[in-house]
């Protein structure tokens, strides 16, 4: 079962996210309620919708790529590169948590953090 949710939430990231078909996405991945925390987004496919067009109208190249994927339970989590979410030439490090309801996606939580020009470090954030 965690491998088939791993390869629902990559499915659904990467259909709606990646290649930009929000209505694909909802139509092979996603439960019949779809519940958003990032509290810029609303609720169910037409918030996705609104944000994924807000994002490209501002951001038409950006793109991420998915560095990491685990899963426990009905959670999956993918720890993702986006560049072009915004100015920053370094992009972001995105968090996203889904929740699988009967193998389709119901819930959705994001962190996303931009990568600094410097750390206190070495370590990159992925």
């Amino acid at each position: 079962m965690l491998e088939s949710n791993k390869a629902t939430a990559i499915a659904f990231y990467n259909k709606g996210l990646m290649e930009g078909d929000i209505e694909g996405a909802f139509r092979l991945y996603a439960g019949p309620t779809y519940r958003h925390h990032n509290p810029h987004i609303e609720d169910g496919m037409e918030g996705v919708r609104k944000f994924v067009a807000s994002i490209l109208s501002r951001h038409p190249d950006a793109r991420g790529e998915i560095k990491r994927v685990f899963a426990e339970g009905d959670r999956v989590i993918l720890h993702s590169h986006w560049r072009g979410l915004s100015d920053n030439p370094r992009g972001e490090a995105v968090v996203d948590i889904f929740r699988l309801e009967n193998g389709k996606v119901v819930e959705h939580w994001d962190v996303i953090r931009p990568i600094p020009e410097t750390a206190a470090n070495r370590n990159t954030m992925f």
